[in-house]
């Protein structure tokens, strides 16, 4: 998948990292209004997160409506963090999730980047399935909070 070529998904779906077909009002919508992690977020901290960012949404291909999103924040050579990784509610349970975060790898995997971060609440199993686990070494890593 090259940054603006469609992946296409069983059952009429497609993967793009094209950000010029991100719906922003949409992805706002969600994650401001439905997302534990980004309840209130302003619209325009989200519009500067999705210019800040490598995006990835997945599309019916049918109506070109986006059905769900994510997006990483990397460097491109040694770290990535995944994070508002959203299916919309009423796609849930068709495997988007899981086949929009095996996207990321893939895309992500030429890179060569040492390690691939996310933070998640309730949705391990999804990301298990991909090849993430828990850190190994937690008492490590620190995180300064704003």
């Amino acid at each position: 998948m090259t940054d603006a070529t469609p992946l296409p998904l069983a059952d009429g779906y497609e993967i793009s990292t094209d950000a010029r077909r991100i719906d922003a009002e949409r992805v706002h919508r969600w994650l401001s209004t439905d997302a534990y992690w980004a309840l209130g977020r302003a619209r325009e901290k989200q519009d500067r997160a999705i210019e800040g960012s490598l995006n990835f949404g997945v599309y019916d291909t049918a109506s070109g409506e986006q059905a769900a999103y994510a997006r990483v924040v990397t460097d491109g050579v040694t770290f990535a963090w995944l994070c508002d990784v959203y299916v919309d509610p009423s796609v849930r349970g068709k495997g988007i999730g899981t086949a929009l975060v095996g996207a990321v790898r893939e895309h992500l995997r030429p890179y060569g980047l040492k390690r691939m971060l996310l933070s998640t609440q309730d949705a391990q199993g999804v990301y298990a399935k991909i090849g993430f686990a828990p850190l190994e070494s937690p008492d490590r890593w620190m995180a300064l909070y704003f």
